[in-house]
């Protein structure tokens, strides 16, 4: 395993742990060296928005979703995260990309039900 692996394990640990100090540390780090490292910003995303830094970690979601189009679970964070904002529209386009690559996705299915 790379130190950049090494990094994104240790930093998912933190965060799994609720040391989300520890885990940005860890993910910004990473991110210094490989600003297109798509699951680090999908990670510091999510750790910034357990903290209440929501611009932030909207923007975070936003370039993993960019870097990596694929990413479906990235995708339904960031809808999940425009969700609780009141963002609608945008949590159903997400919503619907991730539909697009997967049909059978039940998280986005569910929510974009809700959505409606």
């Amino acid at each position: 395993m790379g130190l950049q692996e090494e990094r994104l394990e240790r930093g998912i640990a933190y965060k799994i742990e609720g040391r989300y100090g520890e885990a940005t540390t860890e993910f910004e780090s990473l991110l210094a060296e490989n600003p297109d490292h798509a699951e680090a910003q999908h990670q510091l995303g999510l750790v910034l928005g357990f903290v209440g830094e929501f611009d932030h970690s909207l923007a975070a979601l936003e370039r993993a979703t960019r870097i990596d189009p694929t990413n479906t679970l990235a995708r339904n964070d960031l809808a999940l995260t425009y969700t609780m904002l009141g963002m609608y529209d945008e949590a159903k386009s997400e919503f619907a990309h991730v539909l697009e690559q997967d049909q059978a996705n039940d998280v986005a299915r569910r929510n974009l039900t809700y959505l409606q």
